[in-house]
């Protein structure tokens, strides 16, 4: 019953590149929602539209991850609800083992996309309303219920967002089990990631380019963040004797440092802006922000990828 648990401890990780695109898209799915629930609750009115397109964001993101990871696991994509219900011939019914990550995984994905997946419908009947009658937009459904749905979907959220990262903290692996900070990168990174996507998103919904300034500053807030974590990881790994697995990987760790650096110039320019010309300047910042959305994306992708594959 224990032997999964056993060979997360102790068997080399064997991981394809499907691990990696599933940790990718698990970090931006649940900052994606985390972001879009911040906006909705503790925002102005006018982030109401990039709140929506935060949930969208999240659905669309969410629809990756089971199908990567049972790809990654030898299995055919739509065999995720292997994972779980037990198929087993007599022992039917659901299958939740604490005691496997993948199992845990599995089911915080189920339960989150719930969440996911009534957001993404709720925006978009709001935005069919908004389209069909003039005025304000629409406000969001359900009231004080909706608003505690949002906070809970939001705090799973960040725990999909971290959860990869402490994945691999837990086992017994070469770089990854000599550092405690996976956990917070990964988190750090996903949010990075998500203000970057919902930042790009606004190019095609200028109801949103009112948050445009603020998704940027965000990403620089959540960048730093990730840079202190980053600084301390390979503190750790350095005083753990495993830094040198690394540095085959040197390349990985230069996009992911152009993807924060990325981050921290726009978010300074942002403010500089908004203190030098207003909110207007910041609307019409399109080709900016698309290079640095990208950047940042393509920085969260190879930090993840040399986290991941330093300690195979």
């Amino acid at each position: 019953m224990y032997l999964a648990a056993a060979e997360h401890f102790v068997r080399a990780q064997q991981w394809e590149w499907y691990i990696l695109g599933y940790f990718f898209f698990a970090g931006l799915t649940g900052g994606c929602y985390a972001l879009a629930t911040l906006l909705r609750l503790v925002g102005d009115p006018r982030d109401e539209a990039a709140a929506r397109l935060g949930f969208y964001a999240s659905f669309a993101t969410l629809i990756a991850c089971p199908l990567l990871l049972t790809l990654d696991l030898g299995a055919s994509w739509w065999k995720f609800w292997h994972m779980i219900i037990n198929v087993t011939p007599g022992e039917g019914g659901l299958s939740f083992k604490y005691w496997s990550p993948m199992s845990v995984g599995a089911w915080a994905l189920l339960v989150f996309g719930l969440f996911a997946t009534v957001s993404a419908i709720e925006a978009f009947v709001l935005d069919r309303r908004d389209r069909s009658v003039a005025g304000d937009p629409s406000r969001p459904l359900g009231g004080i219920l909706g608003r505690a749905f949002n906070l809970v979907g939001g705090v799973l959220g960040l725990f999909i967002a971290s959860y990869t990262g402490v994945l691999l903290s837990v086992s017994n692996q070469p770089v990854w089990s000599d550092t405690w900070v996976l956990g917070g990168l990964f988190v750090a990174s996903g949010l990075s990631g998500s203000a970057a996507l919902m930042a790009l998103m606004t190019r095609y919904r200028p109801q949103a380019a009112f948050t445009l300034g603020r998704l940027h500053q965000a990403d620089g807030y959540f960048s730093v963040l990730e840079l202190v974590l980053l600084v301390a990881f390979f503190i750790t790994i350095i005083a753990a004797g495993t830094a040198g697995r690394t540095l085959v990987w040197l390349p990985l760790w230069v996009l992911a440092l152009v993807g924060i650096a990325s981050s921290l110039v726009a978010g300074r320019g942002e403010m500089r802006i908004r203190r030098a010309a207003g909110e207007a300047v910041v609307a019409r910042a399109g080709t900016s922000a698309l290079v640095v959305s990208l950047l940042v994306l393509l920085g969260v992708l190879a930090m993840r990828a040399a986290v991941i594959f330093s300690a195979q």
